[in-house]
């Protein structure tokens, strides 16, 4: 057999072999690398904080180029799947704890259901005058009376939201009231008040000084920000502003095409 001969049997033999996507093509030479990888991570067999096998080491075991290799563990990084030190290495990234759009969820139960320890400390539980922004939220008068609490949320001791509430008091008369070290103010109201209609809007923000030592962060770190309000019959139940360290947190939803949020 010439040697064109073999070159040619040998790609046909390596084609043949070659991983198939879903819909029969062959899996691109990158995806091959960084499925590996993603599934290892997966299933556990590297965990967070684990050394990802170097570029050369890589290289060696597929059998492809550098840059092929290379493409795989950028992708990786873009998804924040891995990490990589300069002159180190790649490191498998800690997960971030994500939080559904689509639903008001329970903070607490989320993160027991994590097999972490939640603390809620509140820092304010009071009476105020209503600002214009506040006050058109809630439609209420500007000036007029309405609840105000702010309360941090702590995951293994780590602050990971700081939640800043307004309530409508003609809808929840007796929310000062509450001892909210028994339940925090939103499981509280979820399961007080029938509401109806729920509105998200997520903005990337810095925080204050003074959020930021809440946080337990650098101002200069960057924070999401939830803002929500609530409707019960068409009347505004409540506003309230969740900041989330960006490190720390992620919020994401998943929806079937009718849009209704799939449960997982």
């Amino acid at each position: 057999m010439t040697r064109t001969a073999t070159s040619l049997a040998n790609q046909r033999h390596h084609t043949a072999r070659r991983p198939q996507t879903l819909t029969g093509e062959p899996m691109a030479l990158f995806r091959q690398v960084k499925d590996h990888i993603a599934r290892k991570i997966q299933d556990g067999s590297l965990r967070a904080g684990d050394r990802v096998p170097s570029e050369h080491e890589l290289v060696a075991q597929f059998g492809m180029s550098r840059m092929t290799v290379n493409r795989a563990l950028r992708e990786l990084v873009d998804q924040g799947r891995i990490v990589r030190v300069a002159g180190v290495g790649s490191f498998v990234a800690e997960q971030k704890p994500q939080s559904t759009l689509l639903q008001i969820v329970n903070l607490a139960s989320e993160i027991r259901q994590r097999g972490h320890d939640y603390a809620c400390e509140m820092l304010v539980v009071e009476r105020v005058a209503a600002t214009l922004e506040v006050a058109a939220a809630l439609s209420v008068r500007t000036g007029e009376s309405v609840f105000h609490s702010v309360c941090v949320h702590f995951e293994d001791g780590v602050p990971i939201q700081l939640e800043d509430r307004f309530v409508n008091p003609q809808v929840v008369p007796d929310f000062a009231q509450q001892d909210f070290s028994v339940q925090q103010p939103s499981e509280f109201l979820v399961r007080t008040v029938p509401f109806d209609e729920i509105e998200h809007v997520v903005d990337a923000v810095l925080p204050t000084s003074e959020q930021a030592q809440r946080l337990q962060m650098d101002a200069a770190e960057p924070c999401l920000l939830l803002t929500r309000r609530t409707w019960t019959q068409g009347v505004p139940v409540t506003l309230v502003y969740c900041l989330h360290p960006a490190s720390r947190y992620r919020l994401g939803s998943r929806y079937s095409a009718s849009g209704n949020p799939i449960s997982t």
